[in-house]
């Protein structure tokens, strides 16, 4: 037919190659490409093997062409490998760093093309690329996000998974996935408005159950709603997609149900301990601990006394030791 043929998996690299912007993507969709085309290398020469003379100890020269293709591909993954070692090295240094900050961090999950982008760029007030195609995200993006209440997360925007994603992207992407793994929690961004939600929602569990993130609790933001119409409910897409409680409708391009969804992050957050209540009376000498109190947990009252700044709040649990030697419940009886 005079055409390119690709199969399923050949196109999806494809995609993938044409939306790499980073030395890190590219090199994790080259490494994905040579090692699919690495088997397949024996039938692109078989037209020059014909050529070949014969004759003991003689070999067509598509033979010897494909030793060569064979032998340059090892190279180069093996010095891909190197360097997304050396990129992964990095990418953890900075996950332990992010870790020492002690804020907690969430993960948008997703399909492809669900939305998450788009989220986190009105979550955040950023410019993350954002475009109604396949596979736009394939670096994981993290920016700070406020959450009611003065409280400040790290929400992660990851590639967007797909049905029978293929084994050369799921190992060549493992070390961004793996930004799923250290996740306080996970926002699923699931678009609705597709006729195929229920089975893109199974494959995102499932890909996050082979990840082995399944333990992590879970928000499912039900995404562009403002599309539905008001002939179809909430509370109808759930028992539709057999959802649990844990869910937000939404429109991340309109902005719709965006305080909800924050609210019930801050409440999930405080539910599985990442943040205590706490009333302390931290002197004046130690106001570097109420400006920390203020931009990393949450304020609900706070009063100037004599002998110090009375708060009383929430803050992370990784940071409650700072303030120990502070705390005081009589303090707060006495002041109400």
């Amino acid at each position: 037919m005079d055409v390119r043929v690709l199969d399923r998996t050949a196109l999806i690299l494809d995609i993938f190659a044409q939306h790499a912007r980073t030395s890190e993507g590219r090199l994790q969709v080259e490494l994905a490409q040579l090692e699919y085309r690495l088997p397949r290398l024996t039938r692109m020469w078989t037209h020059l093997s014909r050529q070949g003379v014969g004759g003991a100890g003689l070999r067509g020269p598509g033979e010897t062409q494909l030793e060569v293709d064979r032998r340059e591909s090892h190279r180069r993954i093996t010095w891909i490998k190197q360097q997304l070692a050396e990129v992964h090295r990095h990418r953890q240094l900075y996950r332990d760093k992010r870790k020492q900050t002690r804020v907690p961090v969430v993960a948008l999950v997703g399909y492809t093309n669900a939305g998450k982008s788009t989220l986190l760029n009105r979550l955040a007030d950023s410019d993350v690329i954002a475009r109604d195609e396949l596979f736009a995200t394939l670096d994981p993006t993290t920016r700070r996000v406020p959450l009611p209440g003065s409280q400040t997360i790290l929400m992660t925007d990851t590639v967007g998974f797909i049905n029978n994603l293929p084994t050369q992207l799921i190992a060549a992407f493992r070390a961004t996935l793996e930004e799923v793994l250290e996740a306080s929690l996970l926002v699923h961004v699931l678009d609705v408005t597709h006729p195929n939600a229920f089975q893109q929602a199974q494959t995102v569990h499932s890909i996050i159950e082979d990840l082995g993130a399944d333990e992590l609790p879970m928000i499912t933001a039900l995404n562009k709603v403002d599309r539905l119409g008001d002939h179809i409910s909430p509370e109808q897409l759930k028992e539709d997609m057999g959802l649990s409680d844990n869910y937000v409708p939404i429109s991340a391009h309109q902005g719709i149900g965006l305080d909800l969804l924050t609210g019930q992050i801050a409440e999930v957050l405080a539910d599985q301990g990442a943040f205590v209540d706490l009333q302390v009376l931290v002197p004046y000498t130690e106001a570097q601990l109420v400006d920390l109190f203020h931009r990393r947990g949450h304020v609900e009252e706070a009063s100037y006394r004599e002998d110090g700044t009375l708060l009383t709040g929430r803050i992370p649990r990784n940071l409650a030791a700072y303030f120990e030697p502070y705390r005081t419940e009589t303090s707060v009886r006495q002041s109400v």
